[in-house]
């Protein structure tokens, strides 16, 4: 057991057994993470109060550490000054994160108690399109002049600072708030007080607008290694700044709906464990639906095949085995394409690239399959050359048929403004399952006695 999950018990007893007092001595020296994951464990009353005995600086951090429900909870028995402290504490990308979480009454209440300066801020992000850069992004964050010197910058960072998210990468505008430059705290640490601010600053900004998709945004922190990009709005005026923690929090959310896309399933935005039986059995049912009746063509392609299985019982036994190398390889094929693509590897115009390169690979697994498979069906079914080679044969024409396609679905999705998720295994094994059906048949029709 960890020193923390030994911590966790003593901090349970303390709080079961009412001794808030210690309980506070201990929770004002943690991690506002760790803080935030102990109180959601507790029963809600308990919850409540240790989250009152909070300092006020501290209570602020745990509260946008929280889950949306646990913050519901939390906000419900409140008072009305203890929200307006929280709100007026919590940084504005959370407090943003926060209302579009909570229903509409919550919200309201949220937005009627929070300064008139406070409401303005948050209702201004509020307008930007959802999973756009404006709606993540923070207004706090650090704006120096082009004509300040290192020792007036400082002062100006020491006097401002306080409360901004970030001050490790300041920027640099003009009287019209136009971005023109940025530069970091080592830069102003590395130059004499009296440098001036143009003369050390980076002018070559790598910036977004407002209405820049969020996972292009975390792309782009994953490409510069960034600690903050600055958001500007379409006459590039500085209207806010993205943080890296923000950015993977995004990273990790489309990863996640990823995942569940190339499942099959509808995106879910609640935790699996809080997410409620009937969510998931509709977030499901639609693609199996979907791909239950697309997998009905299976049994069509066998049903006009019938006269073959009768001619040779044996060529059944081989279906599953090709179905399911078929599915596999075309899995193999997306799931590499589809993660390409969302790294910025791949893009539409390398799809000739992509086709040549996969043939290659196909072609050499293939061989390697259908080979082993001959020998095994030589030595299983002595006399049964022609149905060794029909298999064999099948096999690799799978392989081919089935990298091909796996590959180049999610490319014409992309080009057809379509999730590339959306072909994944699933799908793909579906169409790969008819399709080498249809390929073994007519190898057996040319090459058997049927």
């Amino acid at each position: 057991m960890s020193d923390w999950e030994l911590k966790f018990d003593e901090l349970n007893e303390l709080a079961e057994t009412s001794q808030f007092k210690k309980l506070k001595a201990i929770l004002d020296e943690k991690n506002e993470m760790d803080v935030a994951e102990f109180i959601g464990q507790l029963p809600h009353e308990k919850a409540l109060a240790t989250f009152r005995i909070l300092q006020k600086d501290l209570a602020s951090e745990v509260f946008a550490c929280m889950d949306p429900d646990e913050q519901q909870e939390i906000i419900r028995d409140i008072s009305d000054t203890e929200l307006n402290q929280i709100i007026e504490d919590l940084y504005t990308d959370d407090a943003v994160d926060m209302i579009e979480e909570m229903p509409a009454n919550v919200a309201r209440r949220i937005l009627r108690l929070a300064t008139p300066e406070t409401r303005a801020q948050i209702n201004q992000y509020l307008k930007y399109p959802e999973n756009s850069a404006g709606s993540i992004m923070t207004s706090e964050y650090v704006a120096l002049r082009a004509t300040m010197n290192v020792e007036q910058a400082f002062s100006y960072i020491r006097h401002h600072g306080v409360d901004k998210e970030t001050i490790y990468t300041c920027y640099v505008v003009d009287n019209q708030r136009k971005l023109i430059g940025v530069i970091t705290l080592k830069d102003l640490l590395m130059n004499p007080y009296e440098t001036v601010v143009s003369e050390i600053m980076d002018d070559n900004v790598i910036r977004v607008t407002t209405t820049e998709d969020r996972e292009d945004v975390s792309q782009i922190f994953n490409k510069y290694d960034l600690l903050a990009l600055p958001v500007v709005d379409s006459e590039n005026r500085l209207v806010g700044i993205v943080t890296v923690d923000d950015a993977v929090d995004v990273m990790e959310q489309e990863a996640t709906e990823d995942i569940q896309k190339m499942a099959a399933m509808a995106p879910s935005e609640k935790p699996y464990l809080k997410t409620s039986v009937f969510t998931l059995a509709r977030n499901r049912i639609v693609w199996l639906m979907v791909l239950m009746v697309s997998s009905m063509c299976t049994g069509g392609i066998l049903s006009s095949y019938e006269a073959a299985f009768s001619a040779i019982p044996l060529l059944v036994t081989f279906i599953p085995m090709l179905t399911d190398t078929g599915g596999n390889a075309g899995s193999q094929a997306s799931t590499m394409i589809i993660r390409s693509m969302t790294l910025g590897d791949i893009v539409p115009r390398d799809i000739l690239r992509v086709l040549w390169k996969e043939f290659r690979v196909s072609l050499l697994c293939g061989f390697g399959l259908a080979l082993v498979n001959y020998v095994r069906l030589i030595i299983m079914y002595p006399g049964q050359e022609g149905l060794s080679l029909v298999v064999a044969l099948s096999v690799m024409g799978t392989v081919i048929m089935s990298k091909t396609i796996g590959c180049t679905l999610p490319i014409i999705a992309r080009c057809l403004h379509l999730d590339p998720t959306l072909m994944a295994s699933p799908l793909i094994t579906t169409i790969v399952d008819a399709a080498s059906l249809i390929l073994y048949f007519q190898i057996a029709s040319m090459l058997l006695p049927l």
